[in-house]
């Protein structure tokens, strides 16, 4: 991509770039060329990534943008800005990269062009890799389909008192809800570039979820909802679909309206969204993809491919060493990056790592294959890999299953005497539905190792992680289908940092 850039360093004089900031008209929050807000995103010590998108009728090929930030709101103090080429063949979308700004500092930024300005955002950069940090706050998000519910929980997110939101799959749907929508979506199923386009714009046009980029800087990674449901590497459920295809599509517009550097522009159908951010020297921070490189699910429906819920004595497929849910070579990778030095280790992942069994597992247990129970090989390699170097304060953080899950981790959860050796928090939906609680309640006693299981609750997990523990607060909305809704708090857990498994507190 052909781009023109003009960095300052802090304290540096900021170089001219053509298209002056408005001095003292107000911030054109809802103007037509940043019609769908503005985010920041991947921050390390020395910068971040800021994002917008032009939109509205009438532009060009290739439009030069402006952007600033600064270490005040007021932009008195700008310390660096620049200039970036927006081009029509990607979507008209800004990936800038300021670098050289001071580690763990807030900072805000904003745009320019064609005479328009955007809204003021809120970033900051993550703490030098030696630094001795002593916190971070967080909350992990999921699942936010547009039309089976309103966005409240993005309300209480931007309000919050947090350093990063950590999201982890399914920012869009590609296909409409079967039942109970409360709000209007195009029709359609996704398929081509424009359909994810618009899909995107869709769930942008709300401003809750556009004040949440604005709030606060994110970390993210995709699951199946963002190209198609279920898919696995090149094979999707309907087996007649040009999966190569509609990856690229749905690759190149993911990458076109969230907060990636330059460097993870996808090329065909790949995109890397793998990699580690260290926060300081409290917390290492993995970021993995369990689409892109998996092996297909086992024993789908006949003729179809994708998920299946099955009895392990009808599906031997499920034990077979060969199959990955990350692939050999992601798995080696994570493997190999454990963090020995610092307290912490965390996890972002799609779905929910621990065992579900539906059955009883003494009879041989019943298995939903999409998640980590369809590749229960892999995961023993993964938790036996990290149990085996003593990985400290392993927490894995997970969504996808609509639902509340708080878990502990083991190598081996048919030994009894297998250790906890992590713990997890699989965290709800924003507002994707999810199933009865009656099956769930139903399920709990198989898996003495769930420590909490709620399907009927919409929200977030908030966490406050210092050197010696990590707090858990399950938020839940009161009212999914309000986006004025209040919020209440339905659990608590602590982590010791020296003890493995959450405790309810």
């Amino acid at each position: 991509m052909q781009r023109r850039r003009f960095v300052a360093g802090v304290g540096a004089a900021a170089a001219t770039v053509g298209l002056p900031f408005l001095a003292s008209a107000p911030a054109l929050a809802d103007s037509a060329r940043f019609g769908q807000g503005i985010a920041s995103g991947q921050p390390h010590a020395s910068g971040m990534v800021l994002w917008t998108r032009l939109t509205g009728a009438g532009l060009g090929e290739r439009v030069p943008v402006a952007w600033e930030i600064a270490d005040d709101e007021q932009f008195r103090r700008v310390v660096a800005r620049g200039a970036e080429t927006a081009e029509a063949a990607w979507g008209h979308s800004v990936h800038a990269e300021p670098a050289g700004l001071a580690s763990d500092r807030w900072y805000w930024y904003r745009f320019a062009a064609l005479g328009q300005q955007s809204e003021t955002g809120r970033t900051r950069t993550a703490p030098d890799a030696h630094a001795a940090t002593d916190r971070l706050r967080f909350v992990i998000t999921s699942c936010q389909r547009y039309e089976s519910g309103h966005y409240a929980a993005w309300r209480h997110i931007a309000a919050a008192d947090l350093d990063l939101v950590l999201f982890l799959g399914d920012y869009i749907y590609e296909g409409r809800a079967a039942r109970d929508s409360v709000r209007t979506l195009e029709a359609g199923t996704a398929f081509t570039l424009d359909q994810y386009r618009a899909r995107y714009a869709t769930y942008k046009s709300d401003p809750l979820l556009r004040a949440a980029h604005a709030a606060l800087p994110w970390m993210l990674i995709w699951d199946d909802h963002e190209v198609a449901n279920d898919y696995a590497n090149l094979r999707g459920v309907d087996l007649a679909v040009d999966m190569r295809a509609r990856r690229s599509a749905a690759y190149q517009a993911y990458w076109e309206h969230m907060p990636f550097p330059q460097s993870a522009r996808p090329v065909g159908p790949d995109m890397r969204i793998v990699g580690r951010t260290d926060w300081g020297s409290l917390v290492r921070i993995h970021r993995v993809d369990d689409r892109q490189y998996r092996d297909p699910q086992a024993c789908p429906k006949p003729g179809r491919g994708g998920s299946n819920t099955v009895r392990l004595a009808d599906c031997p497929e499920l034990l077979d060493p060969k199959r990955s849910l990350l692939g050999a070579e992601q798995e080696r990778w994570l493997a190999d990056g454990w963090d020995l030095a610092r307290p912490w280790n965390l996890l972002m992942q799609q779905s929910l790592m621990s065992r579900f069994a539906w059955t009883d597992p003494a009879q041989g247990g019943t298995y939903w294959t999409d998640a980590w129970d369809g590749y229960a090989p892999s995961r023993t390699r993964v938790l036996g890999a990290a149990a085996e170097k003593k990985v400290p304060g392993l927490v894995v953080v997970g969504g996808d299953v609509h639902s509340n899950y708080v878990a502990d981790l083991k190598v081996d959860y048919d030994d009894p005497k297998s250790a906890v050796m992590a713990s997890e928090f699989c965290g709800t939906s924003i507002t994707s539905l999810s199933l009865a609680q009656s099956r769930v309640d139903a399920a709990l006693p198989f898996n003495p190792h769930v420590h909490y299981g709620r399907s009927d609750q919409r929200g977030f997990t908030r966490f406050e992680m210092t050197r010696t523990e990590l707090r858990a607060s399950l938020e839940v909305v009161d009212r999914p289908l309000d986006p004025a809704s209040g919020i209440t708090t339905a659990a608590r857990f602590v982590v010791d940092q020296a003890q493995p498994g959450p405790v309810a507190g």
